[in-house]
């Protein structure tokens, strides 16, 4: 067999041929002396051009990570503040929009107060100007001229007209004494009663909501002596 059949075989096989190292101190062709590898590794001989490559790229990529990092740093620091001004300027437009309301809230209360109050005040100029004519039918019940007939019919539909509007009849025999709706015209003692009490109403009284029209004049027992 000859030997290019051998490395035929050989590479079929997938051996490796056996390496060989020179060790010699002298180069058998130049005849000089050959530097010894451990003297080039202890003498601190620059790197390999691979190495020095491998070296400056891995400085390149950690002076990126560094620029990068802080480049994401302040991108992060500028979104956080923004962040907060926006949550900050959310927090004020909330107080406005709650002080809004609440001025809106207490307009519309004094709006709905005072067109309570207008309509009480129109009401109750109408009934002032109209109380001659309701002591009239007071006088003609009294005399029992309003039992039957078209005047008891007026005085009725009247007198609903003036409950529907929240007028109110003041001044009633035996209840107590009061100086909001009550004026005195006459004391008659009486040693029965511990306080005043209407004994008899002159002219009733009138008043719309809250709104004293007129006091009832009423005669009252005092206590007696």
């Amino acid at each position: 067999m000859t030997s290019h059949e051998d490395d035929k075989r050989d590479e079929a096989e997938g051996r490796e041929e056996p390496k060989v190292h020179d060790k010699r101190r002298i180069d058998p062709v130049t005849g000089e002396p050959r530097e010894p590898a451990a003297d080039a590794a202890g003498s601190g001989a620059a790197p390999s051009e691979g190495t020095a490559d491998a070296s400056a790229e891995g400085q390149q990529s950690d002076d990126l990570s560094e620029a990068d990092r802080a480049l994401l740093e302040g991108e992060a620091a500028a979104i956080e503040a923004e962040r907060a001004a926006l949550q900050a300027k959310s927090e004020q437009q909330q107080d406005e929009l709650a002080r809004l309301k609440a001025e809106y809230v207490n307009y519309r209360n004094r709006t709905e107060r005072e067109r309570a109050g207008d309509r009480d005040a129109t009401i109750a100029s109408v009934i002032a100007s109209m109380l001659p004519a309701l002591d009239d039918l007071d006088l003609a019940d009294k005399h029992g001229d309003l039992v039957e007939g078209p005047l008891a019919i007026v005085a009725q539909k009247l007198r609903a007209s003036f409950e529907q509007l929240g007028v109110v009849k003041l001044g009633e025999v035996g209840e107590a004494f009061d100086i909001d709706k009550h004026e005195a015209v006459a004391q008659l003692p009486n040693p029965e009663v511990t306080e005043m009490v209407v004994a008899d109403v002159v002219q009733a009284g009138y008043r719309v909501g809250e709104r004293v029209l007129r006091a009832a004049k009423v005669a009252v027992f005092v206590p007696a002596e």
